[in-house]
């Protein structure tokens, strides 16, 4: 017990706030109580006096009996789990299970000594039933009936285990990894967009034999420049940036007049010759260009069976689409933060919203009308690469959050909690903690919604993919909050329910047929691994972060083999800029370093001088053989190292094949550095295209390598 009010100390430990946590250091830090109390209050939890802290104990007690049924159960299949429910003392009651593909099942009542008691006006009785553990899996209803009255609430029954999907065999494959935005065709508009894609998966499957391409989040951003140009902090998780999509690919276009043919084309070449040989992605030039010649689109219209296509996609998607839609359109007529929006504007069920929304259809519509074109081209590129051969095909990379000004957060609601923000405690690399500007989701209020903004979310993700990496998949466990206005070192720990929010990702994937990889890098309780290798989801494994007790690199032997094995990640530089030492020179310009820059240089070739010689010893590193060039040999080195390792999956970074040093994310930086704007490039810096990469000898000597041919290819360039 961290805190000495013994109370305070039973309300934080109800609502899953920790009082005590074990630091970067492995010391156990108290939280302060005034976190706690504001950690509450995000809550609605009112914990700011003793008499207050008596009521909130006191409502909790009761909150159960409240309810009939509790709002969601989630169990394994084949466990089965007690249901208490609450009805007038004296009076019969029955639950039964409502199946989702049709059908019911019974329950038994088992024996409950619980007295009754008073709530409110109505003197309840409480009765337990036994569900069976023979459900079958999905989403289905209880049905509780007592006397005259009738109330339904979610079960949600979910595989004990996921594993690997039928189309991977049981077999090891490998894959790239890429940021689609920076792999730029002479076709696209300054940025990869979703026809690159399936591009890539075509040339990535035929020519290099993977079996899959994972991209970075593809989630919708800004609906106005400028635009935020992390993929890692989207305006909403459902829905898809319209930066990704092709103009040319949509079948309208094909049958546009001359005259809106060549309003397109202009806007392209005016474009191009603002941005396509730019040593940067222009996101802002990229998207106003790209809109207007959507628009044109748009308003050319459909033929009536494509526009069946369309009506349905939004009969499918129900609300929250056209509620996303509707945010779009405000955002354009009342500026891009909905919080400082006039009152009546700041909840999508208001009188005032909804007569926006008739007033502006047509704009709503074609916001609407860009999601239904991006599933249709994420449609086409999954199916791209399947029809390649690829056994799991595109992986979908899911951010940990949204920002508070987001879609999200504002048709939500208080799905989202306010007053706090996500972060990171401190740690090694950040002594003073993180602050992410993002809104955590409420525990409490995704179980009261049955957990469907969560479900939607991660089935609209994994519809047109063969996979989903998650990124830091701690999230489903437990988030540090940060109080509004306090520093990161003033945060705590929040509890989620993980066997609901795991279930439900185990759910969805096994009905899409897909692989779950969960990034679980940096802090993670040691518990969390086992809990998530037991249920069948792939854990992370970076060669530069994986280390023995000695500190020395961990033998690829030790690697755990239900994980996705690599080299490096996103979060670090391309490893022949690592090798290379590009990172503390950059890091240096900046001014980001912590010790003298001939201290980093000799620390970091120490740690190459042990890496060369584990490689040298197991008869990877080929210096000499492989040309002239020592970081490629290397490089191929590393990759033939991991592959030593028992991992089921293997991922490569695109900008390994072609030998790119330039980093894609410089920590600590805004606009000091490039972040998430940086174009795929060669070893000299020379901009490539990815029909460059299609010609790429460098990435064929590399899929040599993933493929198991170890043999080098002496004097290819």
């Amino acid at each position: 017990m961290a805190l000495a009010d013994p109370d305070l100390q039973r309300l934080a430990d109800a609502h899953g706030i920790a009082t005590e946590f074990w630091d970067w250091k492995g010391r156990l830090t108290p939280v302060s109580p005034e976190t706690v109390v504001s950690i509450l209050a995000a809550l609605d939890v009112d914990a700011s006096s003793g008499e207050a802290i008596a009521t909130a104990l006191a409502e909790l007690d009761l909150k159960p009996w409240r309810s009939a049924l509790p709002a969601c159960v989630v169990i394994q299949a084949g466990t089965g789990t007690h249901v208490n429910v609450h009805v007038d003392h004296g009076r019969e009651a029955r639950l039964s299970v409502r199946l989702e593909e049709g059908g019911e099942r019974d329950t038994y009542q088992v024996e409950n000594w619980a007295p009754p008691r008073w709530v409110g006006d109505r003197f309840l009785g409480e009765a337990t039933f036994w569900v069976p553990g023979d459900l079958p899996l999905g989403y289905h209803r209880l049905h509780l009936e007592s006397e005259d009255w009738s109330v339904e609430s979610s079960l949600i029954v979910t595989p004990a285990f996921l594993g690997l999907p039928p189309a991977m065999g049981n077999r090891r494959i490998w894959g790239y990894a890429t940021q689609l935005y920076s792999v730029r065709s002479h076709e696209s508009w300054g940025m990869g967009d979703l026809a690159d894609l399936g591009d890539l998966a075509t040339w990535s499957s035929t020519q290099q034999f993977a079996n899959y391409v994972l991209v970075n989040p593809l989630h919708a951003a800004e609906p106005m420049t400028p635009l935020e140009p992390s993929p890692y902090l989207p305006s909403s998780r459902r829905y898809v940036n319209p930066l990704y999509l092709r103009p040319e690919s949509i079948p309208e276009y094909a049958v546009l007049d001359e005259k809106a043919r060549r309003q397109i084309r202009g806007l392209k070449e005016k474009l191009l010759a603002e941005v396509g040989s730019v040593d940067r992605i222009e996101r802002n030039p990229i998207f106003v260009a790209k809109l207007a010649a959507l628009r044109i689109i748009f308003d050319a219209g459909r033929t009536p069976a494509r526009q069946m296509s369309l009506d349905d996609f939004v009969r499918r998607e129900g609300r929250g689409l056209t509620q996303f839609g509707t945010w779009c359109a405000l955002v354009g007529a009342l500026g891009m933060n909905w919080r400082s929006w006039p009152k009546e504007y700041q909840r999508p069920s208001s009188p005032e919203v909804a007569a926006f929304a008739a007033e502006n259809a047509a704009d709503v519509e074609f916001f609407v009308w860009l999601q239904w074109i991006a599933d249709t081209q994420l449609s086409g590129a999954q199916s791209a690469a399947k029809d390649a051969g690829m056994r799991v095909g595109i992986v979908n990379d899911l951010a940990v959050g949204v920002s508070k000004e987001s879609a999200e957060a504002w048709v939500l609601g208080d799905a989202f909690a306010s007053g706090v923000e996500v972060g990171a405690p401190p740690d090694h690399y950040n002594q003073l903690g993180q602050s992410w500007g993002q809104a955590p989701w409420r525990p409490d209020r995704l179980q009261e919604l049955s957990y469907a903004p969560f479900r939607s979310m991660v089935a609209g993700i994994l519809r047109h993919a063969g996979g989903v990496r998650i990124d830091h998949i701690m999230g489903l466990f437990r988030l540090w909050w940060i109080p509004d206005g306090q520093p990161p070192t003033q945060g705590t720990y929040v509890r989620y329910p993980h066997e609901a929010m795991v279930g439900i990702v185990v759910l969805e994937a096994q009905r899409a047929g897909a692989l779950v990889i969960g990034e679980d890098l940096g802090t993670v309780e040691p518990w969390v691994r086992d809990y998530l290798r037991g249920r069948g989801i792939l854990g992370t494994s970076v060669a530069w972060f994986e280390s023995g007790h000695d500190g020395a690199p961990l033998a690829p032997e030790a690697y755990r083999e239900f994980c996705m094995a690599s080299v490096t990640t996103h979060d670090m530089p391309p490893t022949a800029g690592y090798l290379a030492k590009d990172h503390i020179a950059l890091q240096a310009e900046l001014g980001l370093l912590t010790e003298d820059v001939g201290v980093e240089e000799q620390n970091f070739d120490r740690q190459l001088d042990t890496w060369r010689a584990i490689l040298w010893d197991r008869g990877l590193y080929h210096p000499g053989e492989e040309g002239d060039d020592d970081v490629e040999a290397m490089v191929l080195a590393l990759h033939r190292f991991v592959l030593q390792s028992p991992a089921l999956v293997v991922c490569a970074a695109l900008v390994d094949a072609v030998g790119d040093r330039r980093t894609q994310n410089q920590p600590g930086t805004v606009d000091q550095y490039p972040n998430w704007r940086v174009p795929l490039s060669g070893p000299d810096g020379t901009l490539l295209s990815l029909e460059d990469v299609f010609r790429s000898t460098r990435a064929q000597r590399l899929a040599s390598v993933m493929n198991g041919f170890a043999t080098p290819l002496v004097g290819m360039r």
